[in-house]
């Protein structure tokens, strides 16, 4: 399944279901299939996105550095460091909910 976030100040950006689910329950703290962030409240899920992309950033740093440090052959529980990043997978929505915040223009998805 596919969500497509819509706004007036932006083309549309279409995302998968696992992406666009993880980064709305960050920015929300659920995942509703349809809904609508106010240009008001903009503010508030661009810095909930930006400090989940600081921590996941943290996080792959201090797993390189683990890994670094492990005997060979040994289980790692760490994010594999050969994923997307979140900061990868954030960059489109971060740049939609900026521009929305720019010209004060709500953002709205659906699948």
């Amino acid at each position: 399944m596919l969500f497509k976030f819509k706004s007036q100040a932006t083309s549309d950006l279409i995302m998968l279901e696992a992406d666009a689910r993880r980064l709305l329950k960050i920015i929300l703290g659920d995942d509703p299939v349809k809904g609508i962030v106010q240009s008001n409240d903009l503010s508030r899920a661009i810095a909930a996105l930006e400090s989940a992309v600081a921590q996941d950033e943290s996080d792959r740093k201090q797993g390189a550095e683990k890994a670094q440090t492990l005997i060979s052959g040994e289980d790692d529980e760490s994010v594999p460091l050969n994923t997307v990043s979140l900061a990868q997978r954030a960059a489109p929505m971060l740049k939609l909910l900026k521009r929305c915040l720019l010209e004060k223009s709500d953002v709205v998805w659906g699948v």
